[in-house]
């Protein structure tokens, strides 16, 4: 075992055994997501490097310490991406908090969430213990997927060491649309686009207007293009940057409601009746707002339209930033949590106050 294994081993021996929580954390660009931070820090940063890249075989391998930006820059050598978009909110975030906060951005509506590109992991449990999990290939995917259990767990389970990830190339070619259109007329037509063979990719509303990306062969985008109209998006880039790492003028306002919301919702569910500001993505099925409204309000609308609601960033944290469980599902989190962590050290009340 290598030094930085046995440190975290040796950290996390002394924290059960003193009953001393820890909390895990890379380059600190999403301490203010989730519950309360408690804990001594484990700081993941020395245990950084790419250990593998296999450019042909899609596959990227890496300590959980690493910078995203170090593994996108690599994989940009290669023409090739993390094609579910994660937010970088910062130089210092890492590729094992990519994971840990689950986060995906705009493309994750084609392409699907961080957990679908989880392939394998490496985990240090509560005992000290080096857990591998899944593998690099897609096939090896038998038995209990924990890896993609690790996805949004905001290291409550473990520390995750390591992380094999599936990428995918870049696109072609991609050209952004942009239309004129209320929110209910946008509802509309996102869902009727989104039953055709179209090259959607992206989409957002905001403001009375409608942005769509389209990406993939030339000539099936510009025939999308010919059939859907609307106009070219000049700063297309920028837009979609800024939308992927909340760098926008909507998330980023100094003014206003200082509560973000994000409601996922059914992408058909017409627009929901709750005061504040919105911005829709997904297709649909993302909706975040800003709003002063109470969180049972909220968490009733989006409950009555067969989703869930989270307090993403702001508000009072008291009310719980996650939409509470269903008494089965949270037994199933707790028991998880139990096997992994049976002290309870890692990351406790990040997600729910009670473990």
């Amino acid at each position: 075992m290598d030094q930085a294994l046995q440190q975290f081993r040796e950290r996390i021996a002394s924290a059960t055994a003193n009953k001393t929580p820890l909390r895990i954390r890379g380059g600190g660009s999403k301490d203010w997501y989730g519950q309360a931070l408690q804990g001594e820090i484990l700081d993941t940063r020395h245990h950084t490097g790419i250990l593998a890249y296999d450019p042909t075989e899609l596959v990227i391998t890496a300590r959980c310490g690493t910078p995203l930006a170090e593994i996108e820059a690599a994989l940009a050598e290669r023409n090739q991406m993390l094609a579910f978009e994660p937010p970088r909110f910062g130089a210092d975030s890492t590729i094992g908090g990519v994971v840990a906060a689950g986060l995906s951005g705009p493309r994750r509506q084609a392409v699907g969430a961080v957990r679908d590109f989880v392939l394998g992991a490496v985990l240090m449990d509560g005992h000290g213990e080096v857990l591998r999990f899944g593998g690099q290939v897609m096939k090896n995917v038998a038995g209990y997927d924990v890896s993609r259990l690790l996805a949004g767990s905001l290291g409550t389970l473990g520390l995750i060491l390591e992380v094999s990830l599936k990428v995918l190339p870049k696109p072609f070619y991609e050209t952004t649309l942009r239309f004129e259109m209320r929110k209910t007329e946008a509802i509309k037509q996102l869902n009727q686009w989104g039953g055709q063979p179209l090259p959607i990719s992206a989409s957002a509303w905001h403001g009375g207007v409608l942005i769509v990306r389209l990406s993939g062969a030339e000539a099936a985008v510009k025939a999308a293009v010919q059939k859907m109209g609307g106009e070219q998006e000049a700063q297309a880039d920028i837009f979609w940057n800024e939308l992927r790492d909340h760098g926008n003028q909507y998330f980023s306002a100094t003014s206003g409601p200082t509560a973000l919301w994000r409601l996922s919702v059914p992408p058909t569910t017409p627009p929901l009746a709750l005061e504040g500001e919105q911005l829709m993505e997904w297709g649909g099925a993302q909706r975040w707002l800003r709003t002063e409204l109470d969180a049972a309000t909220i968490r009733s609308a989006a409950s009555q339209a067969g989703g869930h609601a989270t307090l993403f960033r702001g508000g009072d944290k008291s009310v719980g930033v996650f939409h509470p469980l269903a008494p089965a599902v949270a037994k199933i989190h707790r028991n998880l949590k139990n096997a992994f962590d049976p002290s309870g050290i890692f990351n406790p009340g990040r997600m729910y106050t009670d473990f």
